[in-house]
């Protein structure tokens, strides 16, 4: 089937199949065939892998596939047989962040902007709050472990980052990854990942983060210091602490700090491993160094982690962030937010290649979408990254994508005067200021610029194929994906649920269908 759309669409490029209504009609009648063919899977989900593109909006989706090869393709979880739309809301904001996003796909539980792990009676910074018992969530690796299932996450930001971190930690500010208010009880995110449960019983944790976990760290042209980020300070070493760890619980283990140490892993002897490549995030895939002594690609560190996950009889529960679309659209680079789009579909596409589809329920979706626009009329086969079309107001260009919202890089317009001398904004010609607009760092204009690209409020797309898949279906609130990886594995909630029941439901339902239909005749 594959090969055949592919030669359809070769051919409709060189004018060798005419795209008329027999052309079209043969393309629905088959996906019609397609969608009838397939049946709901009812397996229970002996695994579970969880992939979420950080600020992956529905627009950014549409331009990264045009992107990667044309209209006619889909990434890789464009195939995938069921779909919904997640509402992204926080319990006190429109337009969510990261932290409570996760919180929410996490652990079933929606809360405030920028906390983690905890539930609304949290507020930002309330430190004493956060340490409540009755305020805290458990989340799906909290849940797994309970069930003995291996788990483990890598993500292309630093793994203390906001979307990771509600999978261990809990706290009243994202932004503690490495230190909390002075003399406060509360422990840094860091902390959390290497001396509390569940944090010290995952297996594979890949990503950046190195200058969260330890004070002392070398700075190389290879891995610069992240000056976004904060720095430990306290002295401690907590990859030293993580090793130290598992040598006194008898446990096999492995550090890796590059592509060299990754790629000559012992897979078959490795239960627990901690790959840190980056003192901070790891770099946009388009400056990645991918010699031996650089960072992996998500892709790579996904197959790893598979691979030393796969060997846990009792299943696994795996989450992937590709977190630097959020990062790239922050700084309004729509080419960068791209490729780590397509970045993330290669990992899912290698995911694909070694999972069972009857016992591993597979999902992708977005914790919340971005200020990136679509813009008209660009004509077809056109780069998504080039010009749309000439204004018919002020006769100026405009790309395909621009941002609502921008930072100062993103600035489309500058002040002029007219012949009475009034001053007004005129947009910017980039086609005159020989601006290339597919260039990974050109920033793309915005209409409204603040301090950087804003996060959006729309609703995002969630995509599953695997057990109970099906039930994605509709719009759901964002907490729901929890609950439908819990029914499905058997675990949290759901742990101690029956199967047996759940067909006596429907068969008891089934029931009282038949006698409703008697009665109706």
């Amino acid at each position: 089937m594959k090969l055949a759309v592919l030669l359809l669409f070769i051919f409709g490029l060189t004018g060798g199949v005419k795209e008329d209504k027999t052309f079209w009609r043969n393309i629905a009648q088959k996906e019609l065939e397609d969608a009838k063919s397939y049946t709901w899977n009812h397996n229970r989900a002996h695994n579970v892998i969880l992939f979420i593109g950080d600020g992956m909006s529905p627009d950014t989706i549409t331009a990264s596939r045009i992107y990667r090869a044309g209209e006619e393709s889909y990434l890789a979880w464009e195939k995938f047989p069921h779909i919904g739309l997640l509402k992204t809301y926080n319990t006190d904001k429109q337009a969510p962040d990261s932290a409570s996003t996760a919180t929410a796909l996490f652990s079933g539980v929606k809360t405030n902007y920028n906390v983690h792990g905890v539930d609304a009676n949290v507020k930002i910074n309330d430190c004493e709050a956060s340490y409540n018992a009755d305020h805290r969530l458990d989340s799906i690796i909290d849940w797994a472990q309970a069930a003995d299932k291996s788990t483990g996450f890598v993500t292309t930001t630093r793994v203390t980052h906001a979307t990771p971190a509600p999978l261990y930690a809990h706290g009243a500010n994202r932004k503690w990854e490495c230190e909390t208010p002075k003399g406060s009880i509360c422990k840094d995110i860091a902390r959390q990942l290497v001396e509390n449960e569940p944090g010290k019983n995952i297996k594979v944790i890949m990503g950046g983060g190195r200058q969260m976990l330890q004070t002392r760290f070398n700075v190389t042209n290879i891995d610069p210091l992240d000056i976004w980020a904060g720095q430990r300070k306290d002295g401690r070493d907590l990859i030293d602490y993580w090793i130290q760890d598992k040598k006194n619980r008898s446990l096999s283990y492995n550090v890796v700090q590059n592509n060299e140490q990754l790629a000559s892993v012992d897979l078959i002897n490795t239960d627990y491993l901690l790959g840190i490549f980056a003192n901070g995030h790891i770099p946009m895939d388009y400056m990645r160094d991918k010699s031996g002594k650089g960072q992996p690609s998500l892709e790579e560190m996904t197959v790893t982690a598979l691979k030393i996950l796969q060997k846990s009889s009792n299943g696994y529960l795996l989450v992937v962030e590709g977190g630097l679309i959020d990062f790239a659209h922050h700084r309004g680079h729509a080419a960068q937010a791209l490729l780590e789009t397509v970045r993330l579909s290669d990992a899912v596409n290698a995911t694909l290649r070694m999972v069972n589809p009857e016992n591993t329920l597979v999902i992708v979706t977005s914790d919340h979408t971005h200020s990136l626009a679509f813009n008209g009329n660009s004509k077809r086969g056109n780069s998504v990254l080039g010009i749309a079309e000439y204004s018919k107001i002020d006769g100026i260009p405009y790309t395909t994508l621009s941002y609502s919202t921008g930072g100062p890089n993103n600035n489309a317009y500058t002040i002029v005067k007219n012949d009475k001398n009034e001053s007004f904004a005129q947009r910017l010609n980039f086609e005159k200021l020989q601006s290339n607009t597919e260039d990974f760092t050109y920033s793309q204009q915005a209409a409204i610029i603040t301090d950087e690209a804003h996060h959006g409020g729309g609703d995002v797309a969630v995509y599953a194929r695997g057990p109970y898949a099906h039930l994605f279906h509709t719009t759901h609130e964002q907490n729901f994906v929890a609950y439908v990886i819990a029914y499905a594995a058997r675990i949290g909630p759901y742990a101690n649920h029956s199967s047996t029941s759940q067909w006596n439901f429907i068969w008891l339902g089934s029931l009282l269908s038949l006698i409703r239909t008697f009665y109706a005749y």
